[in-house]
């Protein structure tokens, strides 16, 4: 039987379809989500379904409301974590003024242009429902095996000028091959969507992730930059040193090893992760974020990931009071660690506890930086 589950808040309304079918997946958040202040519909999608068809139900669902998303490496549902399903969030005019613009060309996206679009998507927020009390925060969600992330997003972060910002990257199911984005009406390859937000409404921006040093470092010394592929580790075959320092055979080394023997580059007193996305023939590594020659990388040992996100959910809570919505940005290898760990019913039920509803990620973004295994996103206040 399909399911459908509706947030009895008033806005944002969120709502989940697990039914296969693109015309009936549609019409269920329809019904859940409609209203006649309707401004703005957000969705994360599997990627089994058949895109195009799902598309068109979609608009001729919500038309005219204005529709983005993009396709996931799984979903957070009103329920927690799901798979092979739609979960979408509805946005009141009353609330909330948004706007959207999608950027092609991604390794174009130069300074001028990005200022123009910041600009653009500001103006139009203004024009919506000027307020001076109302605050904006950037939503950006990008083609996750573009490889364009960190120009895209440091060129962004540039325009924003101070504007919250946060996002992630597309997926699709772990399969590694085809991941899209939504927005003008259709689903798109080699590109972003850029999601402005304003309200009034009490709002904070967060990341947080369960990783913590070890002492070991190993330091990138030859690379191919372009397609985020490292080639040695300690001047040594980089799967075979990787290997070495987690204790396992080259060959079986997967997304379950990767999530669990994590490296993260050092900035100031902080670590970012970079995630290992799979051993290349050739037996280099092909990492999800950028890795460059010379790097000095820590390898990281998870801490409790659950305790964790209670004292994260407990945080957003005590300073905004119970939020009306966390939009989660998380990392597909966060659950790939909890499934590992027989964990994820316990993560779902705090989630769903908390109203966090979201998609898993093939990486995050934070002011402006590319992330990995982290759980990225902004909790909106039920006040003003």
């Amino acid at each position: 039987m399909d399911t459908i589950d509706s947030n009895a808040r008033p806005s944002p309304r969120t709502a989940f379809s697990a039914s296969a079918d693109p015309e009936v997946a549609a019409a269920e958040l329809a019904t859940a989500l409609r209203g006649p202040e309707l401004g703005f519909v957000l969705f994360f999608c599997s990627a089994d379904y058949p895109l195009a068809e799902l598309g068109q139900a979609l608009e001729g669902a919500f038309a005219p409301v204005t529709l983005a998303g993009c396709t996931t490496a799984g979903e957070i549902t009103p329920e927690g974590y799901g798979r092979g399903c739609i979960v979408a969030i509805g946005f009141d005019r009353d609330d909330f003024s948004i706007a959207c613009a999608r950027v092609e060309d991604l390794d174009g996206f130069a300074l001028p242009r990005a200022q123009r679009l910041v600009d653009g998507l500001l103006a139009d927020c203004r024009r919506q429902r000027p307020s001076e009390a109302a605050r904006p925060f950037v939503l950006t969600l990008l083609d996750g095996l573009s490889s364009s992330e960190e120009q895209v997003l440091a060129t962004l972060e540039a325009a924003l000028g101070g504007i919250p910002s946060f996002g992630g990257s597309a997926g699709d199911d772990n399969r590694l091959s085809h991941t899209h984005v939504y927005a003008d009406g259709g689903f798109h390859t080699a590109a972003a969507v850029v999601i402005m937000v304003t309200s009034r409404r009490p709002f904070e921006v967060f990341t947080t992730h369960h990783l913590r040093p070890r002492a070991e470092k190993l330091v990138v010394t030859a690379v191919d930059r372009e397609h985020r592929r490292v080639l040695e580790l300690n001047a040594a075959p980089a799967a075979e040193e990787y290997a070495r320092l987690v204790g396992r055979p080259v060959a079986e080394l997967d997304a379950g090893v990767f999530a669990r023997h994590p490296l993260a580059v050092r900035i100031g007193e902080a670590y970012y992760v970079r995630s290992i996305q799979r051993v290349d023939e050739d037996g280099g590594l092909r990492f999800y974020c950028a890795v460059e020659n010379g790097i000095v990388l820590t390898a990281m040992r998870p801490a409790p990931l659950l305790e964790d996100l209670d004292e994260v959910l407990a945080g957003l809570t005590r300073r905004l009071g119970p939020p009306a919505l966390i939009l989660g940005c998380d990392c597909f290898l966060r659950r790939l660690e909890l499934e590992a760990g027989g964990q994820v019913a316990d993560a779902s039920r705090r989630l769903a506890a908390a109203g966090v509803v979201g998609f898993s990620t093939y990486g995050e973004q934070h002011q402006g930086m590319h992330i990995n295994q982290t759980l990225t996103g902004v909790a909106i206040g039920a006040g003003t």
